[in-house]
C-alpha cells in the first residue's frame, strides 16, 4: 500500500488523486483513523511496559516477605490487563478501518496527465497512418467473419451465453498469427516470453492493485481462493513478489495468456461482434525497474512504442491518447492509450493501454532492490498490451477488407499464414 507518511505529508494530492478517479475515499478519515491507531499503540506499548515492570516488582516483594504489597501489585495488574484488553479489542477495529481506507488510496497522478471525468476528456497526442476511403459498400467484421467462416458468435452465445464466440479456420489462424508476431519483436527488443497461471490468489489481485476496486470485473471460482486473471500482468507481477530484484538492467517480460472479464456496467454497450467479450487473449509487456522517475518514464515511451511498431507492421491507422485522470484506475500514475481505426464505428477504438504505476504495485506487492548504496528501495512497474485478441481482428479486418469481400494480410502476419497474401472471397456453389 502507499506509504502513509507520504499521505501524511502529501495528503491534498492524495484526495485531489481520488476525487479525479471517482474512489469514494476520504483521505482525512484515513488520516484520523491513522492517527488513533498510533495512539493506542502507543497507550498498549505503555500497559505492556508497565505490566512487566509489575511482574518483576511483584517477584522482588514476594522475595523480600512483602506479602500484601505484592497483593497490591497484581490487584494493579489485573486492572492494567482489563485496560489493555479494552485497548487491543479497540486497535484491532480501527486497524480494520485503516487498512479498508488504505487498500482504496489512489496512485497520485503525473503532473502532465490531462484533468477531465471520462474517456471523452482523454487528449489526442498523435494520428499515425490514414482511415480508409472506401468506394464501395464495406461490410463491418461481423459480416466479413460470417462471409469467411472465421468465427461463429450466434453459436458461441449458444455456448456460453452473451459475449462470447468460436473462433475457427483462418479466424483463430489469424488471432495466432498477430500473437506470434507480437513475441517475436518483443523477444527481439529484450522480453523474456512468458505462458502464466490463468488462476491466482486473492493475494495476487490485491498486490497487483486490480482488488479491492475492480473486484466487480473479475470471475471469481466458486469454494477456491481462485480468481481467472483479465490480464497476465496479475501473474507475472506476483512471480516477482517479495522479492529484492536486480535491476541493473530493466526486467522486461511478456505474457501470453486467456483472459477473463465480467464487463459489469456495460449491459447494452458494445453488443454487436467481438468489440467488448468476456474471453479474451493479449500479449502483455510488463516492465520493473529502478525507482527513478526518469526511468520509468522512459520506459513508458518504450513499451507505448513497441505497441505502436506492432500496428505499423499490421498497417493499421491509430491514434496515442493522453488519459485523463477520470479515465484512469486507482494504480495507474500515467497512462497512454491506442486506439486504432474501425471503420464500422466510424471512430477510432482502444486497443491498447500503456501505464506507469510507479512503485504502487512494487509497494503492494513487496517488489524491491538495493540501490548504489546497498538500500532497500521499492521498484517502479510498467505494463502495455501488445496486442489484444479477438478485438485487434475488427480494425484487422475492416481496414484491410477488398470491394469482392477479400481481405488483404499485411506482409508481417503472411509468414504466420502460409505465405498468403489475400484471404481471398469464399466461392459459393451457385458461382
Amino acid at each position: 500500500m502507499m506509504d502513509i507518511r507520504t499521505i501524511r505529508e502529501q495528503a491534498a494530492q492524495f484526495q485531489a488523486a481520488a476525487d479525479g478517479k471517482k474512489i469514494a475515499i476520504s483521505i482525512e478519515e484515513l488520516l484520523e483513523t491513522d492517527a488513533r491507531r498510533r495512539e493506542l499503540a502507543r497507550q498498549a506499548e505503555e500497559l505492556r511496559a508497565r505490566r512487566n515492570r509489575r511482574t518483576q516488582d511483584i517477584g522482588a516483594k514476594i522475595a523480600a516477605g512483602k506479602q500484601e504489597e505484592a497483593q497490591a501489585e497484581k490487584e494493579q495488574m489485573r486492572l492494567d490487563r482489563d485496560e489493555l484488553a479494552g485497548i487491543e479489542a479497540e486497535l484491532d477495529t480501527v486497524l480494520q478501518r485503516y487498512r479498508y481506507l488504505m487498500e482504496r488510496v489512489p496512485n497520485r497522478v503525473s503532473p502532465d496527465t490531462p484533468t477531465g471525468r471520462s474517456d471523452a476528456d482523454n487528449v489526442v497526442l498523435s494520428e499515425n497512418g490514414q482511415p480508409p476511403q472506401f468506394d464501395f459498400q464495406m461490410r463491418d467484421h461481423v459480416e466479413l467473419g460470417e462471409l469467411h467462416g472465421l468465427f461463429d458468435i450466434e453459436r458461441g452465445v449458444k455456448v456460453a451465453g452473451s459475449r462470447s464466440y468460436f473462433l475457427k479456420g483462418d479466424g483463430l489462424k489469424l488471432q495466432r498469427a498477430v500473437q506470434q508476431l507480437a513475441l517475436d519483436v518483443l523477444e527481439e527488443r529484450g522480453f523474456t516470453a512468458m505462458d502464466v497461471p490463468l488462476m491466482v490468489r486473492t493475494k495476487a489481485m490485491q498486490g497487483t492493485g486490480f482488488f479491492p476496486t475492480g473486484q466487480d470485473q473479475a470471475y471469481r471460482i466458486e469454494g477456491e481462493d481462485a480468481w481467472l486473471v483479465g490480464t497476465s500482468e496479475v501473474p507475472l507481477i506476483a512471480y516477482f513478489a517479495e522479492e529484492t530484484l536486480d535491476v541493473t538492467e530493466p526486467i522486461r517480460v511478456a505474457g501470453i495468456s486467456t483472459c477473463f472479464r465480467s464487463e459489469v456496467g456495460s449491459a447494452g454497450r458494445d453488443v454487436r461482434g467481438l468489440y467488448r467479450v468476456h474471453q479474451f487473449a493479449k500479449v502483455e509487456q510488463v516492465v520493473i525497474c529502478r525507482g527513478e522517475d526518469a526511468e520509468s518514464e522512459r520506459l513508458l515511451q518504450e513499451i507505448t512504442r513497441n505497441a505502436e511498431d506492432l500496428l505499423d507492421l499490421l498497417e493499421l491507422p491509430y491514434r496515442k491518447v493522453a488519459v485523463c485522470i477520470g479515465d484512469m484506475s486507482q494504480k495507474n500514475y500515467k497512462q497512454y492509450d491506442i486506439e486504432t481505426w474501425m471503420p464500422s464505428r466510424n471512430a477510432y477504438g482502444e486497443t491498447h493501454s500503456a501505464s506507469n504505476v510507479g512503485d504502487f504495485q512494487a509497494r503492494r506487492a513487496g517488489l524491491r532492490y538495493r540501490d548504489e548504496d546497498g538500500k532497500l528501495s521499492f521498484c517502479h512497474t510498467l505494463n502495455n498490451t501488445a496486442v489484444a485478441v479477438p478485438r485487434l481482428l475488427i480494425p484487422l479486418l475492416e481496414n484491410h477488407q477488398r470491394e469482392d469481400g477479400s481481405i488483404y494480410i499485411p506482409p508481417a502476419l503472411r509468414p504466420y499464414m502460409g505465405g498468403r497474401e489475400m484471404l481471398p472471397t469464399p466461392v459459393t456453389e451457385t458461382e
